[in-house]
């Protein structure tokens, strides 16, 4: 009875109400989707690398390990050495290794110097596998593979010749001219630093710092990757996928405490989860802003009650003769309010899960946020009740002062 008496009673104030709704509307998903990215985002920033057990590099500190090796920013203080690389190739517990150098740049994009395993086993997202939109791995010494934002950028297709510059500046003004790189492949769209990497092979970087006259026979036969002098002496780190997770803490022990090269090896998830700590004091404003937004609307929702109160004084004290108590007032603006915050969350709950299904995997592609588009789940409901509980407190005021005032100011 209480329930359909404050539906019609909504219906007759629709055009206060609907404003009223379009503004929770608004603010309830405004929180959902903050919350909901920032969760998310959080996922999506762990998981820009996948399935590796351990990174391998100079002592520099775990974070700037991290930054240079995965998101290519920053420089490496030190390299290890190649002898290191291939004992850690033979290490009974290594199932493969990916070695990489970084250093040079092409217009401003990092240069990345690594082997064929790169493509083999580099994962991210949810252990997906790099892909190609077009052409395949670099072959020979200086075969390219270019990230989709390097492509696109750049305007580069198959077969398109590149010279890559020393140093990671966007200007440079050493070039390597006498050796230029032939694309041999483009990677599809993933929405990681990947997008924005140059790849090429170790013997590739090693050989384009030749000097001229070491040089040139390498260039009249660029598919002998064997030549004494294009194998590398050193590289920046190594990417290491384990046997066995079992043995990541054993490993990591005794690469640290390895006595013929100076290692650190730091655990990708550990790092980022540091990393993102970093990144708290942005996390904490979103909330703060749509809890704002939030707030602002429920204060317009008491206020439209309070509004309406002297439109509904002689309705209120008709309910209070024909017997309803103070206690059926008091839940009947209640239950108003409730319904009005109910609908807004139900509305907002099915918008945002329509629109991220549709736009879950242009948000992976350009900014590589893997955005699930389950809306449905614990957190939001906690989140949800928050607002309700909300709602009901912002009420109490309009529905106190309907109680008290409405029987002894029209009758």
């Amino acid at each position: 009875m209480l329930l359909s008496f404050a539906v019609s009673s909504l219906k007759s104030r629709a055009k206060s109400v609907v404003l009223t709704f379009l503004s929770l509307l608004i603010s309830i998903s405004v929180l959902l989707s903050v919350e909901h990215v920032r969760m998310q985002a959080e996922s999506s920033f762990s998981r820009t690398v996948s399935d590796v057990d351990l990174i391998v590099g100079a002592p520099s500190g775990q974070l700037n390990l991290m930054l240079y090796s995965i998101f290519r920013m920053g420089s490496p203080t030190n390299n290890i050495s190649y002898e290191s690389v291939e004992m850690l190739k033979a290490h009974s517990q290594v199932e493969w290794v990916i070695p990489i150098s970084l250093g040079d740049s092409h217009h401003g994009f990092r240069v990345l110097g690594t082997s064929q395993d790169y493509f083999e086993h580099y994962k991210y997202g949810d252990k997906q596998p790099l892909a190609f939109a077009s052409g395949q791995p670099f072959s020979g010494v200086f075969g390219a593979v270019i990230g989709a934002d390097v492509a696109k950028k750049l305007g580069y297709q198959v077969g398109d010749k590149i010279v890559i510059a020393h140093g990671t500046g966007m200007v440079s003004f050493t070039n390597h001219d006498q050796s230029p790189f032939t694309i041999t492949g483009i990677l599809a769209a993933t929405g990681t630093p990947v997008d924005k990497t140059v790849h090429v092979s170790l013997e590739g970087i090693e050989a384009m710092h030749l000097s001229p006259s070491r040089l040139k026979p390498i260039v009249a036969n660029p598919d002998d990757t064997s030549n004494p002098l294009i194998q590398p002496d050193d590289v920046t780190a190594v990417m290491l996928g384990l046997k066995s997770k079992f043995a990541t803490f054993t490993l990591q022990r005794e690469l640290n405490n390895y006595q013929d090269d100076r290692l650190m090896a730091i655990l990708p998830g550990v790092a980022m989860a540091e990393l993102w700590k970093m990144m708290g004091t942005v996390e904490n404003l979103l909330r703060i802003i749509s809890v704002l937004v939030l707030v602002s609307s429920l204060f317009g929702l008491s206020t439209m009650l309070l509004a309406s109160m002297q439109q509904r004084e002689k309705e209120i004290a008709v309910l209070r003769i024909l017997g309803a108590g103070g206690g059926t007032i008091f839940m009947l603006l209640l239950t108003e309010a409730l319904l009005i915050a109910i609908a807004a969350s139900v509305v907002s709950t099915s918008l945002l899960t329509v629109l991220f299904s549709v736009s879950k995997g242009w948000l992976a592609s350009e900014y590589g946020l893997f955005m699930s588009a389950n809306f449905f789940s614990v957190h939001n409901a906690i989140v949800i009740g928050a607002v309700l509980a909300a709602t009901i407190v912002t009420t109490l005021l309009p529905a106190i002062d309907a109680y008290r005032k409405a029987i002894h100011s029209r009758l």
